[in-house]
């Protein structure tokens, strides 16, 4: 079973949480670099979480292109339904 995107949402929020030093509203145009203020390497960290969670791999030539949770969001079920 597929899940929604706002289920994979809730769920990627949920792991960005302790990354959010500054408690910043999370939504899906919220940007990691420069909203939350992570450097590539938590970034990295944040990735590996999300991949173990969903058991996914995300493609290293897909990184530029996700700047905001809406994107990973999307990335996420792509890499699910496939």
């Amino acid at each position: 079973m597929t899940q929604s995107v706002d289920e994979i949402f809730e769920q990627i929020c949920a792991l960005i949480k302790p990354f959010n030093n500054k408690n910043v509203p999370l939504n899906k145009d919220t940007v990691f670099s420069v909203d939350l203020e992570l450097d590539s390497l938590t970034v990295m960290d944040l990735l590996s979480e999300i991949e173990d969670e969903f058991d996914i791999t995300v493609p290293l030539n897909m990184l530029p292109d996700l700047e905001t949770i809406g994107q990973f969001t999307q990335a996420v079920q792509k890499l699910l339904s496939e």
